[in-house]
C-alpha cells in the first residue's frame, strides 16, 4: 500500500509555471502622495501665516491719510503742523506731489510759530485741498 502513496507523487507536472517576482510600487504611491500632501499643507501654512501677519501690520500711510482727512480747520496753528508733519508722508511719491506739498507748507508758514493766529485765507484752503484731493493710499 505504501508503494502506491509514493507513485502519485513521481507524477511530472507540465502546467504549473515557476514563481515569478511581481513588481510592487504602491509604498512609492503612498510616499509621493504623502511628500504631495506636505508641501501643499507648508504652502497653505505659509499664506495663512503672511495673511496674518499682513493684517496686523502697522500702515503709516493709511494712518495718516486718515489723520488729514479727519482735520479740524478751526485750530487753524495745530492742523498747520498736522499738515506739515502727516504731509510729508506723501511728498516723495511724485514730483508733482513734492511741489504742491511744498506750496502748502510756504501757505501754512503764517499760520506757525505766532501765539495766535487768524483762520486759513481761500487761498491756502484751497491749495490744502489740492494737496489732499492728490493724496492716495
Amino acid at each position: 500500500m505504501m508503494d502506491k502513496l509514493d507513485n502519485t507523487y513521481d507524477i511530472p507536472l507540465h502546467d504549473i509555471k515557476p514563481l515569478i517576482e511581481v513588481q510592487e510600487y504602491s509604498l512609492y504611491y503612498f510616499i509621493a502622495i504623502i511628500t504631495v500632501a506636505t508641501i501643499i499643507l507648508l504652502g497653505i501654512l505659509y499664506l495663512l501665516y503672511r495673511y496674518l501677519r499682513d493684517r496686523k501690520k502697522y500702515n503709516e500711510r493709511k494712518e495718516h491719510f486718515t489723520i488729514l482727512e479727519a482735520l479740524d480747520f478751526e485750530q487753524t496753528k495745530q492742523a498747520a503742523y498736522d499738515l506739515t508733519h502727516y504731509g510729508a508722508t506723501f511728498k516723495d511719491d511724485t514730483p508733482r506731489h513734492l511741489k504742491h506739498y511744498e506750496l502748502m507748507v510756504e501757505k501754512l508758514e503764517p499760520y506757525k510759530y505766532k501765539k495766535s493766529v487768524e483762520p486759513f485765507d481761500g487761498e491756502t484752503l484751497r491749495q490744502i485741498d489740492v494737496y489732499k484731493g492728490m493724496l492716495d493710499v
